[in-house]
């Protein structure tokens, strides 16, 4: 019963919300990305935007941590540096206009902007362009201002490495340790604004212990040879989470942790 008064959450809206964890934990696991593409459309309509941003960012500071060691082997790391260097830059822009839109309004975007990408994805539509380093920064300044709005930093790095001609193990390497930096500015910046709440930071603690465990689980499954199938999976995951997420079912953020 403590969890549930601290939380003001239904058992059925902390049973989505877990599941979500586990779910978005699993799907990053094994495909280096996906944990804010399910987990927020998913979450939102209980926790609110700020709510929901504030559960995602500390569970996934802990979420990734099984991953990390590999993942830090195989990373481009110039690559890396000039992603988050842009994403800094930028993050900030995004978050000062959440806080100026309606939650149904940061609903939409998150849901629809995550089907974007999966068609994106899944018509195979690739950047053939030549690569600058100055084109990385700004892949990470976009990546920071959709992070920012929509909570959803991954797609423009996602639909960038997966446009160049980069081992797997690679690809799924930035993108995973990109968003785990990207964890720690969203979290210094929510901080700096009053966003960060006692009940949002324990929330988040809580929601670490599944996606945790679905990390480890999606990182014990992946093998590079099998890329197709999480591929698939990935993209399934994230079709059935934005649908769910979009306001059209009538879900109120009446229990919003902000």
């Amino acid at each position: 019963m403590w969890t549930l008064e601290l939380f003001g959450q239904s058992p059925t809206g902390l049973a989505v919300i877990f599941f979500a964890a586990l779910l978005s934990g699993i799907v990053r696991g094994f495909s280096g990305f996906g944990t804010a593409l399910v987990f927020l459309p998913l979450a939102t309509p209980f926790l609110g935007p700020f709510g929901a941003l504030i559960g995602l960012t500390i569970m996934d500071i802990f979420g990734p941590l099984p991953n990390l060691r590999r993942a830090w082997q195989a990373v481009d790391r110039g690559d890396l540096v000039r992603l988050l260097l842009g994403c800094a830059l930028v993050l900030p822009v995004g978050l000062w206009l959440l806080t100026l839109v309606a939650p149904e309004v940061f609903r939409y975007a998150v849901s629809l902007l995550a089907l974007f990408m999966l068609a994106i994805l899944i018509l195979g539509l690739r950047y053939k362009g030549r690569v600058r380093r100055a084109m990385v920064t700004a892949i990470g300044g976009a990546a920071g201002f959709l992070g920012g709005v929509a909570g959803l930093p991954g797609p423009a790095v996602i639909l960038f490495y997966m446009s160049r001609p980069l081992p797997v193990e690679v690809i799924r390497a930035t993108i995973l340790l990109f968003l785990f930096g990207f964890d720690f500015l969203i979290f210094g910046f929510l901080s700096a604004m009053g966003r960060v709440t006692q009940d949002g930071i324990l929330l988040g603690l809580a929601l670490s212990v599944p996606n945790l465990l679905g990390n480890w689980l999606g990182g014990w499954l992946f093998h590079p040879e099998k890329e197709k199938i999480y591929r698939f999976a990935a993209y399934l995951a994230i079709a059935v989470a934005a649908l769910s997420g979009l306001p059209i079912w009538g879900i109120e953020d009446a229990h919003a942790i902000e």
